[in-house]
């Protein structure tokens, strides 16, 4: 007996060794990418979250007003923006469990009103397109005038506050009639705030209860979410952090017509316990939303509104971000690991949510691969590209389109997918090394030549070369195969100025 207890001992002692070596860990992951990311602008509230095999940890940095040292804390209250739509996903499943509706149904089922506008030669847009970003919907109603185009960024968001403020929902259905469906529901994907409020409506119509009552009936009421809402009580007031742009200065909060598609306020303490949630995937209605509808979940897929793909050695990763006018969040979750990290910022830049995504993934990495398996040039890759990888180290990345033909010829199952080597490509010259990113992106040309986003990239190759014409050349090739490349139209104006 006195062994046996012994045992049991020494494995509650080497157990909390290890949370304790996962916690200083986390602890230096998390504090330098904090502190890189606020760099000594002291108007940044940063707030994260990790969960780790069911271990939480939290952190909290900064301050949430300019000229205060009001740091974050668990209770502050930030705008979450798009991950305000994961709410309404979830609310959906249960009407779907509920059998109260059907993923497939035409959305015109539950809208008061005739609105013969809402499909595209004969093909409606269903339930479905409007959580998987494929409704073609308009992503702003109303839209910005012609007058906003001649404005600043930063006039920008104080126009668009001002033309929101007020909107209302009928408001919104109204000016629905006038929406146009440019193509068949259900394959291209694109953000649409305007689906995720239409959500919103139809929710209440199906439940003939207010949203926000059906939020706290199905998530922040059981998951006791209490610092999770709409619209901010006079008495938390002063838990919600300033929103700021990228140069400190102050800007407008999210336009209360925003509700379903960005309009929730939340903690890290309560982001922490939905993190959790949708970790656990034992509701239901989680794992419903956690299913690809759209896509390849080997490269990218679409859930109902989460994004979905796996790393490079096949674990599954979902994710999502959110951003305001002047709040930025992330949510990257790893079920299989029960790993999930949530980002909360009070500041929205044009980069703030892939500077945030990058912390995220630098977090799950740092915790679960060594500094060489990191800084190998195919790490986070798919086995094709680091099986290419290994035959190009030894007989060099100018023989790229020769040695694909050989390993292809050897194996008629290897395949490279055209995001994954674009991605590949930029990563390599993100490490300096252009001239082989340059062989990478004219090997993607190659595998995929009638694809305009190939030559694109391969232009701009050229062009951080100082290779114009060769840039030129491409540009134009990519812009023959898609005369709306907007980024292809800038660069040539540019390069040919």
């Amino acid at each position: 007996m006195k062994k046996l207890i012994l045992v049991i001992v020494v494995l509650s002692q080497a157990t909390c060794i290890a949370f304790a070596q996962d916690s200083q860990k986390i602890d230096t992951i998390v504090d330098h990418a904090a502190r890189d990311f606020i760099k000594g602008n002291l108007w940044i509230g940063f707030s994260a979250g990790v969960i780790k095999d069911g271990k939480t940890y939290q952190y909290n940095y900064g301050s949430i007003k300019k000229d205060e040292n009001q740091k974050p804390t668990g209770q502050t209250l930030y705008e979450i923006g798009s991950i305000t739509k994961t709410f309404g996903s979830l609310l959906l499943a249960h009407a779907v469990l509920e059998k109260r509706v059907k993923l497939d149904d035409d959305i015109r089922k539950y809208l008061k009103g005739n609105y013969p506008n809402l499909e595209y030669k004969g093909k409606p847009i269903q339930l479905l397109h409007l959580v998987n970003l494929t409704s073609r919907l308009p992503d702003n109603l109303p839209d910005k005038p012609d007058a906003f185009k001649n404005l600043s960024p930063d006039s920008m968001s104080f126009a668009m506050a001002k033309l929101h403020n007020g909107y209302t929902k009928e408001n919104l259905l109204a000016d629905l009639h006038k929406a146009k469906v440019d193509t068949v529901p259900g394959i291209i994907p694109a953000h649409s705030n305007v689906a995720a409020q239409l959500l919103g409506i139809i929710l209440e119509n199906i439940y003939q209860k207010p949203y926000e009552e059906l939020l706290r009936e199905y998530v922040t009421g059981p998951l006791k979410m209490d610092h999770t809402f709409m619209t901010v009580p006079a008495d938390k007031a002063g838990l919600l952090a300033t929103a700021y742009n990228d140069k400190g200065m102050a800007m407008p909060y999210i336009p209360k017509d925003a509700w379903a598609a960005g309009g929730l306020h939340s903690s890290i303490d309560d982001m922490i316990k939905y993190i959790r949630f949708q970790l656990d995937e034992k509701d239901p209605a989680v794992k419903m939303t956690h299913q690809p509808v759209w896509g390849d979940v080997n490269t990218f897929a679409l859930g109902l509104n989460w994004f979905i793909n796996k790393t490079g050695d096949g674990k599954l990763t979902i994710h999502d971000d959110g951003t305001t006018l002047g709040f930025t969040t992330y949510f990257m979750l790893y079920p299989e690991m029960n790993f999930g990290v949530v980002l909360l910022v009070n500041q929205f830049s044009q980069t703030a949510n892939n500077d945030l995504g990058k912390i995220a993934e630098k977090i799950f990495n740092e915790n679960y691969y060594t500094p060489a398996q990191i800084a190998s040039d195919g790490f986070g890759f798919s086995p094709a590209i680091n099986q290419l990888l290994a035959e190009l180290e030894k007989r060099g990345f100018d023989k790229a389109i020769e040695i694909v033909g050989e390993l292809k010829k050897d194996n008629p199952g290897f395949s490279l997918v055209e995001n994954d080597v674009n991605n590949w490509a930029y990563k390599l010259a993100g490490k300096g090394k252009k001239e082989q990113a340059l062989q990478i992106f004219k090997l993607n040309v190659s595998l995929y030549p009638e694809s305009y986003n190939t030559y694109d990239s391969l232009a701009e190759a050229y062009e951080n070369m100082g290779d114009k014409e060769l840039a030129i050349k491409n540009f134009k090739r990519s812009l023959e195969l898609n005369p709306k490349n907007t980024n292809g139209t800038e660069h040539l104006k540019h390069l040919e100025e």
